[in-house]
């Protein structure tokens, strides 16, 4: 929904595909207009999560290869030939797991958990399904799993707004998910939960090697684990009741 800025990159780093299916969730800023120029298949509809809208644009792939991409990712040069080559010779397994390198603040990531960061994104298609708890999705594969060399780079948050923006809605969206799984609010979560988040992204897993933008990544992440427990606290103990509303007590 709205990419006008990146939607073309996107879509030219996969024309090695043979097929391009695209799924748009209400854009009205022109960004339809480039997918039907550069995809072949294009789709608007309401939107219904991230997992279920994941797997309405895998079932509108035809071929015998998915490469699920988001709008704010680009497939490598590197890994576009080496994806030609695996499937010219003959895969060997039903899936791969690939690497995502994340361009965040001006500098590429590399510690602190976002790099390799390596996720299932080439699988056969029938072989492969999308699960998880929204917002996190995640490819449920079934079968034997390689992994290739080549990069997906992903230009994740425009600036620190932005980033901010999308941890209040996933948050949100994650927060919902738990309580309805029956997951309960802890002093516990949310006391401890936070500040051992950003140890292991700053020190055990060394984003402090990627200067001011580690520091600032291990600090919104401890702050999204917070604001998780918060809501999810919010949502048992205050409910959706307020008093400046006509009948609510």
């Amino acid at each position: 929904m709205n990419e006008v800025e990146k939607i073309r990159g996107c879509l030219e780093s996969v024309r090695f595909c043979d097929e391009v299916v695209v799924v748009d969730s209400g854009s009205s800023d022109g960004t339809v207009a480039i997918c039907r120029e550069l995809a072949d298949v294009v789709v608007e509809t309401e939107w219904p999560g991230h997992v279920a809208q994941k797997n309405r644009a895998l079932e509108l792939a035809t071929g015998d290869w998915v490469l699920p991409i988001d709008a704010d990712e680009r497939v490598t040069p590197e890994l576009a030939a080496e994806i030609q080559a695996l499937l010219a010779a003959g895969a060997e397994a039903d899936g791969y797991r690939i690497n995502r390198h994340v361009h965040y603040l001006g500098r590429w990531i590399d510690h602190g958990g976002w790099y390799p960061e390596p996720r299932v994104r080439l699988f056969r298609r029938g072989k492969g399904r999308w699960g998880g708890i929204n917002p996190h999705d995640t490819v449920l594969l079934k079968g034997r799993v390689g992994h290739l060399r080549g990069d997906i780079v992903h230009y994740t948050y425009d600036d620190i707004a932005h980033h901010v923006r999308t941890l209040n809605s996933f948050t949100s969206i994650q927060a919902r998910e738990q309580g309805a799984r029956g997951r309960r609010f802890t002093w516990g979560s949310l006391l401890l939960r936070p500040p051992l988040e950003f140890c292991k992204k700053y020190f055990l897993k060394r984003g402090y090697r990627d200067g001011a933008q580690g520091f600032l990544i291990a600090s919104i992440s401890a702050f999204y684990v917070f604001l998780k427990f918060a809501k999810l606290w919010e949502a048992e103990r205050v409910g959706p009741a307020r008093p400046w509303r006509d009948g609510d007590a």
